[in-house]
């Protein structure tokens, strides 16, 4: 029997989560607020303000408040770096791919190709893409060599190269494909067909085609026409992107609950993806969805440091500046066997939990896991090899070390943006920085979501909000427009009671 596949957007004015559920697990989420929008896939006219000779890259100013960093590898045509779009169906790791493989290759880089005080002087203006979001200090990570994903289509501008994605395996269809895009495609530019376009018409190409080359010609214009700092083209809004890169076949519906962007999304995909449009359905329920799913809880349960497995055993993960560590411990649980079999039951159950948080909590870089000590070579390898498999799953690209003696695995995860704690949460005030609370914003927005329940479940009228000064602060200050809003919509009138006395994350709705 074919497992269940949902697709969840939760949109508000002021943030819009999405949830990917698989029969019944929460398996991705991701959030995009209105004034914390992604910017990856953005297409910027830039000005070089730095350029850096000893280390082959270049500061650009492209408008943000940290200068975008340009390595030299990242602004002429590379023949690997276009062919990453093959082997990655996801547009966003492909992006990403080409700053690690412009870091990985800088030292050759330099030797092989013009250096990049011969590519790009100081006041120069260029038309550059953004591959990765800035993370922490540093500033977005930035391109040359510009894409355009579509739905089956990505554009090349750098290139007339045609790829087909690897995951599509059967050789006449390949052939097939690659015909009807040599067919329409125009000199000096290129494509890669994606998986989706797997037993597409040369119709459906064309009119993907046709869209993308209009995109690519305004940008263009664009650029010409303004001076730099200056935005060209911004990437698709989170609900739009689901549309185009999430929802495959095996997606059995898309829930949406919010009406206006539901009729938004129809008229899309009538459009662009007629294929998921009898997909897309209006959620009505008036319990909210993310809770009529069970998905508020899985969210929640991401932000705790200790995850407990059903046979009693846990991990606890550990985020740092440097890296992750993930601890594996038997807790609860003792075992019938010895110690040897013991360990090796709650290790090879940790795997599969320990893969699941990594993709749904977006963590990347350095991680290091600490597994159960095991005396038996075999059984060290019966791990890792349970590891290696369970991460081809994930879409995120993984390098992982053979377990050690001590019972450590040491890998690397493709970071693509923050993770989902550092997304949603923020230094604690109560403890200067060694644990963490919520963001206000996320904790304001909690709030909204409480009041929206109370107004469509209990028909309520007016109500006072207690809420930590700081918050009250946040509601009457940035977040005011939004709380109006839900005022006007649900008729309904609320009154901020700020108190001392309660935790930053503590609040309390009181009918009157």
């Amino acid at each position: 029997m074919r497992e269940s596949r949902y697709i969840l957007i939760n949109s508000r004015p002021y943030e819009t989560r999405v949830a990917v559920v698989e029969s019944g697990t929460l398996t991705e989420f991701s959030v995009e607020r209105a004034e914390e929008r992604n910017i990856v896939g953005n297409i910027y006219k830039g000005r070089v303000i730095r350029v850096l000779p000893g280390m082959q890259a270049a500061f650009v100013d492209i408008g943000l408040e940290r200068a975008a960093f340009l390595y030299a590898g990242d602004f002429q045509v590379n023949v690997a770096e276009r062919e990453l779009f093959e082997e990655e169906d996801d547009i966003y790791q492909s992006l990403s791919r080409r700053a690690e493989l412009a870091e990985l290759d800088r030292s050759s880089f330099s030797l092989a190709s013009p250096p990049i005080e011969g590519l790009v002087r100081e006041s120069q203006q260029i038309l550059v893409q953004v591959t990765k979001e800035p993370l922490g200090t540093k500033g977005p990570r930035i391109s040359g060599n510009i894409s355009l994903p579509g739905r089956y289509l990505v554009l090349l501008t750098f290139t007339d190269h045609i790829g087909i994605s690897r995951k599509i395996e059967n050789p006449e269809e390949r052939e097939r494909l690659r015909k009807i895009v040599e067919k329409i495609r125009p000199p000096g530019l290129g494509f890669i067909v994606r998986t989706a376009s797997e037993g597409k018409t040369e119709k459906d190409l064309l009119h993907d085609a046709e869209y993308l080359l209009r995109l690519w010609e305004d940008i263009r214009r664009k650029g010409e026409e303004k001076s730099a700092p200056a935005l060209l083209h911004s990437e698709l809004s989170l609900p739009y992107r689901v549309l185009r890169d999430l929802a495959i076949p095996e997606t059995d519906r898309i829930f949406v609950d919010q009406e206006d962007i539901f009729e938004e999304l129809r008229a899309f995909s009538r459009q662009f993806l007629p294929a998921l449009h009898d997909s897309l359905e209006l959620y009505r329920n008036p319990q909210p969805i993310f809770e009529f799913f069970g998905v508020e809880l899985e969210i929640s349960r991401a932000l705790e440091k200790k995850v407990w497995l059903k046979s009693g055993g846990y991990i606890v993960i550990e985020q740092t500046e440097a890296l992750t560590a993930i601890d594996v411990n038997t807790g609860k649980y003792v075992g019938r066997e010895n110690l040897e079999e013991t360990s090796l039951k709650i290790n090879l159950e940790a795997v599969r939990e320990i893969v699941y948080q990594l993709k749904l909590r977006n963590i990347g870089g350095i991680i290091i896991i600490d597994f159960i000590d095991m005396m038996v070579p075999e059984n060290r390898e019966k791990v890792y090899e349970a590891l290696a498999d369970a991460l081809k799953t994930d879409r995120a690209k993984t390098v992982i070390c053979q377990i050690s003696e001590l019972g450590l695995i040491e890998m690397t995860r493709k970071r693509v943006r923050e993770s989902l704690r550092r997304s949603i949460s923020e230094e604690c005030p109560y403890c200067g920085g060694e644990g963490i609370v919520r963001s206000k914003r996320t904790i304001v927005y909690s709030i909204f979501r409480a009041l929206e329940k109370e107004a469509r479940m209990k028909k309520i009228r007016k109500v006072v909000l207690s809420v930590h000064p700081d918050i009250a602060e946040e509601i009457m200050g940035e977040e005011r427009k939004y709380l109006e809003l839900l005022e006007r919509q649900f008729g309904i009138t609320v009154e901020i009671s700020p108190t001392a006395t309660f935790h930053l994350e503590e609040f309390l709705v009181e009918p009157i």
